[in-house]
């Protein structure tokens, strides 16, 4: 008798068991999940500020991203668009979107393009990354590579120092690739630093297969952004030299100084 009671128990868990594992849902598979996170500090002036946007909507739907998507195992990518200034000031403007058509990209740009631009003080390029990974982190997906697209134009100057809050989303295995606006100014400012493309190298990107793509002109936003995707779509590593191409930075022979950003910023308020 206690024998066919624990026979019908151990029976009753093992089916209860089978039909919880049934019942709970299976993460979705793509092949890619991939953060927008753009710069929208007060550094950025609203002409650049549209500039970088009109350069994701344009890239995000264009043919040769589209192709790269569908060439994936999955056939399909996840992307979110991210706004970020300080380090306690990011917003999603447009959550986790499954992409793996011309239709699915075209309603995610209009998603974006219907939010309005906004701006925030500060950089913390550290602050957006940490955010970006918990976006990651708690997406629900699954996929075989997760990457930060961050673009921007300063150093970081708030919050966390960029080099620790790197290091610790490279640990998680997520590669951090970057886009630095590096648009001539009438006026030159006291946050500006002339190699932001070898701060970006240095101190920002990492991971398998990370590049960075200086935009240091209006009209390359939208080629330097499409490239930029399909490279990360595709998961391949960008030629240094490819001919009619956006060029990428290579690894940098010195050193750039990491802490630049927070060194301006407290240099410029003891002048004051």
């Amino acid at each position: 008798m206690i024998r066919a009671v624990l026979l019908a128990a151990s029976l009753l868990v093992a089916s209860t068991a089978a039909v919880t594992t049934q019942s709970r849902p299976q993460p979705t598979e793509v092949d890619l999940q991939l953060v927008l996170a753009v710069d929208i500090s007060y550094s950025m002036d609203p002409e650049e500020q549209k500039l970088q946007r009109e350069g994701y909507l344009q890239a995000v739907v264009s043919q040769e991203v589209i192709d790269a998507i569908g060439r994936g195992l999955v056939g399909k990518v996840a992307m979110t668009y991210v706004e970020w200034a300080g380090t306690h000031d990011q917003q999603v403007v447009v959550g986790w979107r499954i992409i793996d058509s011309l239709a699915s990209a075209r309603a995610f740009a209009a998603e974006i393009a219907a939010k309005p631009i906004r701006r925030g003080f500060r950089t913390s390029i550290s602050g957006a990354l940490t955010f970006s990974t918990d976006l990651i982190e708690t997406s629900g997906l699954r996929s075989m590579r997760r990457v930060i697209d961050v673009s921007g134009d300063g150093a970081n100057n708030h919050g966390q120092l960029i080099e620790p809050a790197r290091d610790a989303v490279l640990a998680k295995g997520i590669t951090i690739n970057g886009l630095p606006i590096m648009l001539p100014r009438p006026m030159r400012r006291q946050a500006d630093i002339d190699n932001l493309d070898a701060y970006y190298q240095d101190c920002v990107v990492g991971g398998r297969g990370s590049f960075v793509i200086p935009i240091k002109d209006e009209s390359q936003f939208i080629p330097a952004t499409r490239r930029k995707l399909i490279l990360e779509v595709a998961g391949i590593l960008p030629a240094f030299d490819t001919a009619g191409e956006p060029a990428v930075t290579p690894v940098q022979s010195e050193k750039v100084d990491c802490l630049i950003g927070e060194r301006m910023w407290r240099e410029r308020w003891e002048r004051n």
